[in-house]
């Protein structure tokens, strides 16, 4: 009885054992999960407490006195937080930078694009038939798809006619050509050929010099005349590559029409400019979106607090969009997933469209409504930004706070330049 007592003891210590090491695993993952999913670097308002709500994890911040006082400070100082998880287990320490509060008026109101490069983007390569044979003189001279050119024999390019130009002037021979590509200034020699088609000389290029389009205003700055929009980069619909921006005007749009998206087919806003007159002009087209400056606000509606990206949460929201020729509206959704990772610039937010009557009418979301605001707590957190393709009711969106940096920077370096 004595050792079958003993074998019971040991089989409980083998059991509590065993527990402990699935617990500690469990911990173990979850310290590594938190530390991988949050950011390092955070911002708060001035007078606003650092606070962190991560999705599926239970995290809570703790100060000291002394950093309390600090987070309660004026715009400008700066201070660390501990992370812990279940309230004892350390994460990580992350810097806090306070801010002043930002309000801008959110829009959602359609704007059209009308973009010249700086430089211009190679979109394809093609053969050429010359003197009876087939030559690529472009992939000979190591060109490639997405790269911008910027100069031919050191003559300055940003429109396809001087491309053409340059090329058919050079009667065959060769020519310096000077590319940007990943951002990097490359020197390469193209050698034009005379084609037996039209007997003109030829490089083999497909360029492109400009876009046009339409988006969603996201937000306006009251206090600048500053605005973003679209959330993403404008592409070329070729390369998927960032168009390089040269110059741009910005100009008035009415949407005269939606085509529905469903399942594996993205559906669109359809409008036309009502105007050539720009209201405004592009600075900048970047991963994050489209900003510059307009005339005055599109809209007459009050202005709203920027949030910063862990005051953003799972639940519901309204999105602010135009989908026909009248105003603005707002429509219900959902915040399904929030991603605060420092790297992710965009596609911050997972969001699904529950509201009906923006479902009947579009599908969810669908190509033109990207950079149409979210509104939370009666903040704007972000803009609506990509839809899935295979869902057109889901889609990506991007926190207003990287939106509002990216205007910001924009702005200063707008100042120096003049």
């Amino acid at each position: 009885k004595g050792g079958d007592s003993l074998r019971c003891i040991k089989k409980i210590f083998r059991g509590l054992a065993g527990a402990a090491a699935v617990v500690s695993l469990g911990v173990f993952t979850a310290v590594g999960l938190a530390n991988r999913e949050i950011p390092t670097r955070f911002q708060v308002t001035a007078g606003k407490d650092f606070q962190l709500e991560s999705p599926g994890i239970s995290v809570s911040t703790y100060f000291s006195n002394e950093l309390t006082a600090a987070a309660s400070s004026p715009a400008g100082n700066g201070y660390q937080a501990k992370v812990m998880l279940f309230n004892a287990i350390p994460v990580k320490t992350v810097d806090v930078s306070v801010v002043r509060e930002m309000q801008v008026i959110p829009c959602g109101t359609p704007f059209g694009i009308k973009m010249f490069t700086n430089g211009v983007m190679v979109v394809g390569i093609s053969d050429i038939q010359s003197d009876g044979a087939i030559v690529n003189p472009a992939s000979k001279a190591g060109l490639k798809v997405g790269d911008i050119i910027v100069s031919v024999n050191g003559e300055e390019m940003n429109q396809n006619e001087q491309v053409a130009a340059a090329i058919e002037k050079s009667f065959g021979k060769p020519v310096s050509v000077t590319v940007k590509r990943d951002n990097v200034l490359l020197d390469t020699v193209l050698e034009p050929v005379k084609s037996d088609v039209d007997s003109s000389y030829k490089g083999g290029l497909w360029v492109r010099d400009s876009t046009a389009g339409i988006g969603t205003v996201t937000f306006y700055n009251p206090t600048n005349g500053a605005f973003a929009g679209l959330g993403h980069g404008i592409c070329d619909i070729d390369t998927a590559e960032i168009m390089p921006l040269g110059s741009g005007d910005i100009v008035p749009v009415t949407i005269s029409g939606v085509v529905k998206g469903e399942k594996g087919k993205a559906g669109e806003l359809r409008g036309y400019f009502s105007s050539d007159v720009p209201v405004g002009s592009l600075q900048a087209n970047v991963e994050a979106g489209v900003y510059g400056t307009l005339n005055s606000s599109p809209v007459n509606r009050e202005a709203l607090k920027v949030a910063m990206k862990q005051e953003v949460k799972t639940g519901p929201a309204k999105v602010l969009t135009t989908v026909d020729g009248g105003e603005p509206r707002y429509y219900d959704i959902q915040i399904e997933s929030v991603n605060y990772k420092n790297h992710a610039m965009s596609k911050n937010l997972v969001v699904c469209v529950t509201d009906p009557e923006l479902l009947a009418k579009t599908g969810g979301i669908v190509q033109g409504m990207s950079g149409s605001p979210i509104i939370q707590d009666g903040m704007l957190v972000g803009a609506v930004t990509h839809v899935f393709v295979n869902d057109p009711t889901k889609g990506y969106g991007i926190f207003a706070e990287n939106m509002m940096s990216v205007s910001q920077s924009v702005c200063m370096q707008a100042a120096l330049a003049s």
